[in-house]
């Protein structure tokens, strides 16, 4: 992601202080952690990686198209994701994105979208999704990034980030299509990052205000001159690391 997609006057999102995170929160990161390297393992013995299972099929990669076609969408926890691409231009440094969404019928009971002037009615119960998280993957099928995005650039209905915060953890892949490693890999990666995702959400929240101040005469959710609200480099190693060593403190 091209740096001048963020507005640089934007504060970065809060630093995860682990030592301050419950036990059973860093027990359930953990055992995240070793989740997602497990999904890598299998797929490197084949050499195969995360995005490459889930493109595998296609004769072609294009820009902008959804994969799978129609997205990943589970029935009982009503989350959802997609992968993308954009054109390398827009995006430097990332070969695309996963977004990951929860749908009304997965949300916590008393969850609504935010009251804010062009709220519309939705046509169906479930169709209020909110936008969770995006997550920027390398050519070597590794994450790299996390961000989120203003309104426009998924279509979603906007939702408080005290909300957003509460869905986080209502997040869950449990399908075995197109790819039960893809699967298990985002729905744990979401887990093991959780602290960050907050962080990140609260953020988003922070920017829309100061963009809204700034541009007064612009609905500041349709507004494209702000694409990403916050982002943040990630690195799975170091997050298990981080993880383990506030383990080992609080278990002392």
């Amino acid at each position: 992601m091209a740096d001048s997609l963020i507005p640089h006057n934007f504060p970065p999102p809060r630093p995860v202080d682990f030592a301050k995170i419950p036990r059973e929160r860093l027990e359930t990161m953990y055992e995240a952690g070793l989740e997602v390297v497990e999904c890598h393992r299998v797929l490197a013995k084949t050499s195969d990686n995360i995005v490459g299972e889930l493109i595998s099929g296609h004769d072609q990669f294009y820009e902008w198209d959804h994969y799978p076609t129609g997205d990943v969408f589970d029935h009982e926890t009503h989350s959802q994701f997609y992968y993308h691409a954009h054109p390398q231009e827009l995006r430097g440094g990332e070969h695309g994105h996963f977004h990951t969404f929860l749908r009304p019928n997965g949300m916590p009971r008393g969850v609504k979208p935010a009251l804010v002037a062009d709220l519309k009615t939705p046509k169906e119960d479930d169709e209020a999704l909110s936008h969770l998280i995006a997550i920027s993957m390398d050519k070597f099928g590794l994450p790299i990034r996390m961000f989120t995005t203003n309104r426009w650039v998924t279509g979603e209905y906007w939702y408080e980030a005290e909300d957003v915060r509460k869905m986080i953890d209502h997040f869950l892949i449990d399908l075995a299509q197109p790819s039960w490693a893809v699967n298990r890999w985002v729905s744990a990666l979401v887990r093991l990052f959780r602290p960050q995702i907050v962080s990140l959400i609260d953020a988003r929240d922070i920017a829309i205000a100061q963009w809204e101040n700034e541009h007064p005469d612009e609905n500041v959710f349709e507004d494209e001159g702000l694409e990403v609200t916050s982002a943040l480099e990630i690195n799975i190693d170091e997050q298990i690391a981080a993880v383990t060593a506030a383990l080992e403190s609080t278990a002392e």
